[in-house]
C-alpha cells in the first residue's frame, strides 16, 4: 500500500479546513501543555506533556505513522537556557483503513517531554514555556491542524509538589512507555520477509496471546501484513513481510515490540524497545565459499581494463628475466605475489578499521579522494616518462641498479605487485562483490582471509608463469627490440594518467584539475633537470638534485590545495540524481525505477554505460515502460549510496537495480557486466 505524500495530505486538509472554517466548526483535536509538578527548580530536569483530546472517529499519529499521516511536532520558543527533549511515545494503536495500516492514537493521548531548566533561574520568579504544536488528524480525510501552546510555572528553591490533576496523567503515560528489551534481538532478511528473533527463553508460550512489532522508521516492513508469531524454548520469533525499501533493513532495525500476556486478572500488556541486528540466514555464504569466490574474482581482475596499464610492466618484467636462472624467476614471482598480498592486506585492513570507526565506506574507498587520484596519476606519469626514455638513470644510480639486479631486483617486483593492486581497485570483477560484501560483515580475521584470497587470484597467473617452464618457453627472448616495446608500452600509462585527471575533474572541479595538471608539469620539469645533471659538474648535480626533490614534493602537495572543492553533479539527459527520499517517493507512487550505482573511477561502470545504458533502444524501452532512471554517483564518498550497496550484499560498484511498479516487490539485480539485451530483457518483464 502506498503511503500518501505529505503534500497531498496537506492539500486535502486545507480544503477540509476551509470548509469547516466557513461553518465555524471547532478543531478536531484540542491540545494543551501539562506539567507533572506545580513548580520547577533551577538547574533540575522536569516533565511536561502535550495532551491531545481527539474527536470521536478521528486519530493522530505515532512517530512512525505507518502507511499514511505524519507525527505531531512542536516548534518551541523557550526562555533562554531551557532545553526540550523529543516526544516520548506510548505504544500506538493499529488503525486499519482498507488495505492500509497506520499507527496512531484515538480519543486521547499524553506525550511526555523531558525539559531542563537553567541553573540561573531565580526562586520566586516564574517562566512561560511557549510553542506552536502542529499535527495531522485523519478519519476518511486528513486535516492538518495547529495551535499555540503555553505553560507558566513558578520557580521554587525546594523540591516541587506533584500537580494533583496533571501529575498522575503524566506519570501514567510515562508508566506506559516502552522499556529497553531484556532479550537480545536479531533478524534474518530474505527478499520476501524479515524474521525477528528474541532470545526470550523465560517467556511462557501458553501465556503469550499476541505480539506485534512496530518499526521506528517507515520502509523496513509491510505494515498491513500479518505478523506470524512462534514462541518456543528458544524464545520468540516473528515473521514479517519485508517493506518497500530493502535498504531500510541493511543495518539494525529499531522499533517497539508489544506483548499481550494472559494472566489471572486478564491480559497484561508490556512494551519493550528493540534493536535487532542483522545476521546471516542458514545456508548463507561461509568463509570457504567466500574465499573461493574472491580467488575467482581476483583471477578475472587480470582481464579487467583497470589492470591493463600495469600488465605492460609485468610483461616487460617477465621478458627481462626469461633467460635468467629458474630460481631467480621463481623468486620474482613470489616477491611480486608478496607485493600484491601485502597491498591487499593494507587496503582491506584500512577499510575494516575505518568501517569499525563508523565510516560508511566500501571497496575502492581511497579512489573517492581527489588527492589520492592525483598522486596515483603522478606515479603512472613518472613511470611512463621512464618507459619513454625521458628519465635516464645516471652513473651512480646505474651502479645501484646493477647491484639490485645482482640481488635479483626484487624491490621492482614487489612494487609492481603493489601497483597492480592499486590499479585493480577501480574495478569490481564478477564474484568479487559477493565475497567483499561477506568480508566486511565478518570478524577481521575472516575478512582478511577473503581479501588475501582476492589478492592471490590477481597474482596467480604471474606466479604460475614463474614456476611453469613450459609456459616460460613461449616468451620471446630479451633483445634490442625491448627498447621500442618499452616506449610503446608507455602510452597506456599516459592514457591512464589522462583518465585519472578526468576523474579528478568529477571530484574537485576545474580548479582541482588545474592543480593536478600543474603537478604534472612540475614532474616533467624535474625530469628535464635530472637529465641536465647527468653531464654537469658535481656541485651542479647536487643542486639540481635538491631542486628536483623540491619540485617533486611540490607536485605531490599541489592537489591538497583544492581537494575540498565540491564535485560537480554528473548531469546527463534522462537521468536524475539518486536519494533515499526520491526512491521512496517513486516507489510509493508505483513508478518503475532503474538505479545505476556507479562511479567515474570505475572503468567497468563506464564501459557498461557506453555499451548498454546509453543505447537508444534501452532508452526507448525505459520510456515505454515508464521507468525513471536514477544515478547513484559514488565517485565521492556518500554514506547513503554505501548503505544501498550494503543492502544488496555489495561493497563496491557497479550495482544495477530495476524496481517494478509494485511498491512491495523486490528489485531485479542485473549482472555487473551489462549488455543491451540483458537490460531490455529485464525491462520487458516489469
Amino acid at each position: 500500500m502506498r503511503r500518501p505524500a505529505p503534500a497531498l495530505l496537506i492539500a486535502l486538509g486545507l480544503l477540509a479546513a476551509l470548509s469547516r472554517a466557513a461553518l465555524a466548526a471547532p478543531p478536531l483535536v484540542r491540545v494543551e501543555l501539562l506539567a507533572e509538578a506545580r513548580s520547577i527548580q533551577p538547574g533540575r530536569p522536569f516533565w511536561i506533556a502535550l495532551h491531545q483530546e481527539i474527536a470521536p472517529g478521528w486519530h493522530t499519529y505515532w512517530m512512525n505513522p505507518g502507511d499514511s499521516g505524519e507525527p505531531p511536532t512542536i516548534e518551541w520558543a523557550l526562555p533562554t537556557g531551557f532545553t526540550a527533549g523529543s516526544f516520548q511515545w506510548p505504544p500506538p494503536e493499529r488503525i486499519r483503513v482498507g488495505p492500509a495500516m497506520s499507527y496512531g492514537y484515538s480519543r486521547e493521548v499524553v506525550l511526555p517531554i523531558a525539559m531542563t531548566a537553567p541553573a540561573t533561574l531565580a526562586p520566586g520568579s516564574s517562566v512561560t514555556l511557549r510553542g506552536r504544536a502542529s499535527w495531522i488528524v485523519c478519519e476518511k480525510t486528513c486535516v492538518p491542524e495547529e495551535a499555540p501552546v503555553a505553560l507558566t510555572l513558578p520557580v521554587a528553591a525546594t523540591a516541587p509538589e506533584s500537580d494533583p490533576d496533571a501529575g498522575p496523567r503524566i506519570a501514567a503515560a510515562r508508566q506506559r512507555l516502552p522499556v529497553p528489551s531484556p532479550w537480545p534481538a536479531s533478524f534474518v532478511a530474505t527478499p520476501e520477509q524479515l524474521t525477528f528473533t528474541l532470545a526470550a527463553r523465560d517467556l511462557d508460550a501458553s501465556r503469550v496471546a499476541e505480539a506485534w512489532f512496530y518499526p521506528a522508521k517507515w520502509g523496513a516492513i509491510e505494515h498491513a501484513a500479518p505478523q506470524r508469531l512462534l514462541v518456543d524454548s528458544s524464545g520468540l520469533t516473528l515473521d514479517v513481510a519485508r517493506g518497500p525499501l530493502p535498504e531500510a533493513a541493511a543495518g539494525p532495525v529499531d522499533g517497539v515490540l508489544v506483548l499481550d500476556e494472559r494472566s489471572t486478572g486478564g491480559v497484561t500488556r508490556r512494551a519493550v524497545t528493540v534493536r535487532a541486528e542483522p545476521r546471516a540466514a542458514a545456508g548463507a555464504l561461509s568463509l570457504l565459499p567466500a574465499a573461493g569466490l574472491a580467488l575467482l574474482g581476483g583471477l578475472l581482475l587480470n582481464l579487467m581494463p583497470c589492470v591493463l596499464p600495469v600488465l605492460s610492466v609485468k610483461a616487460l618484467s617477465l621478458i627481462r628475466h626469461a633467460g635468467g636462472k629458474r630460481t631467480v624467476r621463481r623468486r620474482h614471482g613470489l616477491v611480486y605475489t608478496a607485493g600484491v598480498l601485502f597491498s591487499f592486506a593494507l587496503v582491506g585492513g584500512a577499510l575494516l578499521a575505518l568501517r569499525a570507526g563508523g565510516s560508511q565506506l566500501g571497496w575502492g574507498f581511497q579512489l573517492q579522494s581527489p588527492l589520492f587520484m592525483t598522486v596515483l596519476a603522478y606515479v603512472l606519469f613518472t613511470m611512463a616518462l621512464a618507459l619513454s626514455g625521458v628519465i635516464v638513470v645516471g652513473a651512480r644510480l646505474s651502479g645501484t641498479g646493477q647491484a639490485l639486479a645482482r640481488r635479483g631486483g626484487y624491490a621492482g617486483s614487489f612494487f609492481t605487485g603493489a601497483l597492480a593492486t592499486v590499479a585493480a581497485t577501480p574495478c569490481t570483477a564478477p564474484f568479487m562483490s559477493v565475497a567483499i560484501g561477506y568480508a566486511v560483515t565478518q570478524p577481521w580475521t575472516s575478512a582478511l582471509v577473503v581479501f588475501e584470497a582476492l589478492g592471490l587470484g590477481l597474482a596467480l597467473p604471474y606466479l604460475t608463469l614463474s614456476f611453469v617452464p613450459a609456459w616460460q618457453r613461449a616468451l620471446p627472448r630479451p633483445g634490442p627490440w625491448m627498447v621500442r616495446l618499452e616506449q610503446l608500452l608507455a602510452f597506456p600509462l599516459y592514457a591512464s594518467t589522462a583518465w585519472l585527471v578526468w576523474v579528478v575533474s568529477r571530484q574537485a572541479g576545474p580548479s582541482g584539475v588545474g592543480a593536478a595538471l600543474g603537478g604534472l608539469v612540475l614532474i616533467a620539469l624535474a625530469a628535464w633537470l635530472h637529465q641536465l645533471s647527468r653531464d654537469a659538474r658535481v656541485m651542479w648535480r647536487r643542486a639540481a638534485t635538491a631542486v628536483v626533490v623540491a619540485l617533486v614534493l611540490a607536485a605531490l602537495a599541489a592537489p591538497a590545495l583544492d581537494v575540498v572543492a565540491g564535485a560537480p553533479a554528473r548531469a546527463e539527459a534522462g537521468w536524475e540524481p539518486f536519494s533515499d527520499a526520491k526512491l521512496a517517493e517513486l516507489r510509493r507512487a508505483g513508478t518503475p525505477v532503474f538505479v545505476n550505482v556507479t562511479a567515474a573511477w570505475c572503468l567497468t561502470c563506464l564501459v557498461n554505460e557506453r555499451v548498454a545504458l546509453r543505447s537508444r533502444t534501452v532508452a526507448e524501452a525505459f520510456a515505454r515502460k515508464g521507468v525513471v532512471r536514477l544515478r547513484a554517483d559514488w565517485t565521492t564518498r556518500d554514506p547513503a549510496i554505501t548503505r544501498v550497496l550494503g543492502a544488496f550484499g555489495r561493497n563496491g560498484v557497479p550495482l544495477y537495480l530495476l524496481y517494478p511498479a509494485s511498491p512491495a516487490a523486490e528489485p531485479t539485480v542485473l549482472p555487473q557486466l551489462l549488455s543491451e539485451g540483458t537490460v531490455l530483457e529485464a525491462t520487458e518483464k516489469i
